[in-house]
């Protein structure tokens, strides 16, 4: 199974129940998993998050720790570009405006990598659903529903992959 992360994933874990400098475990078995094939980030996505802007100009160490971790985690993958107007159309509406296309980011893209393999790839994201949202308001969960693929919580990822704090020493132990 490969997990595709969103980048509010990796942003909201950072801000509120992973920090890195508090559960550095946590982001080291992200880049194992992303190392073993199991977890990637999206090139658009990965680009939306390097590309962001810190409100106060200073460095966002999540960026630095992305960078850093490219090689391990980045998904190298060019998308279907016509699998990603049909998520565009099908999954927001056929008649989207430039406006709307900028606020729905990199979803779309992310999305269509899913809908590729649909019963060996999962999207992994923060958002929740909102099914009677409309047209760029709506959220990945219900786009990926309307694709054909599925979406899950990063703790659904935490439990699929079987995350522990202690996941080095048992790994260690497991191959002795």
């Amino acid at each position: 199974m490969l997990y595709l992360l969103d980048a509010n994933v990796l942003i909201t874990a950072n801000n509120t129940y992973y920090p890195r400098e508090r559960v550095p475990e946590f982001w080291d078995w992200l880049v194992n998993c992303g190392t073993q094939g199991q977890v990637k980030v999206p090139r658009e996505i990965y680009e939306e998050i390097i590309k962001g802007k810190d409100p106060k100009g200073y460095e966002d160490p999540l960026k630095t720790w992305l960078k850093e971790n490219k090689d391990a985690l980045l998904f190298d993958e060019e998308v279907d570009v016509r699998l990603f107007k049909q998520v565009l159309a099908l999954g927001y509406a056929p008649d989207l405006n430039d406006v709307e296309i900028e606020r729905i980011g990199a979803d779309p893209f992310l999305i269509a990598y899913a809908v590729i393999d649909p019963t060996q790839r999962r999207v992994i994201t923060a958002e929740v659903s909102r099914p009677k949202a409309q047209r760029a308001n709506r959220k990945i969960p219900d786009v990926c529903k309307i694709m054909g693929c599925k979406s899950l919580t990063t703790f659904d990822l935490i439990g699929a992959l079987d995350f522990t704090t202690d996941w080095q020493q048992r790994r260690a132990a497991a191959s002795k």
